[in-house]
């Protein structure tokens, strides 16, 4: 008695289309990813529920807990940011500045600020603060 013997059949397992979908999951996350760069001044913002994330603009203005201020990573001074801002108002994105102000500065500070920022021609001003979770 002769047994005929089959030839055993190689299992193959198409993984290309697992590939490409891979590869496609993988360039959606990179484009839809944002990455933002913070600037190295220690701030610590107020929190808010209702703020929106906006993407970062050109120019923002800084100022930290001993009143001092930066536009830009810049040292300015009172008396000189309305001259600084106008020279800046050609260069901003819809003429808006990101004001972010320490949480412990006083009231009086930042409402003075926001009044010369307005005297120098900043039509869009936006309040930076940090998302409450």
């Amino acid at each position: 008695m002769q047994f005929t013997t089959r030839k055993r059949r190689k299992v193959i397992i198409n993984i290309t289309s697992l590939i490409d979908v891979m590869f496609m999951l993988l360039v959606f996350l990179m484009i839809s990813s944002t990455f933002l760069d913070q600037p190295g001044i220690k701030l610590e913002l107020p929190k808010a529920d209702s703020s929106v994330v906006v993407e970062q603009k050109d120019y923002v203005l800084f100022v930290d807990k001993a009143g001092k201020m930066y536009l830009n990573n810049n040292d300015v001074a009172l008396e000189t940011l309305e001259a600084k801002i106008k020279d800046a108002l050609p260069k901003m994105k819809d003429s808006a500045l990101i004001l972010k102000a320490d949480q412990d500065v006083s009231h009086g500070t930042v409402v003075k600020i926001m009044d010369i920022v307005r005297k120098g021609g900043v039509k869009k001003l936006i309040i930076g603060t940090k998302l409450q979770k």
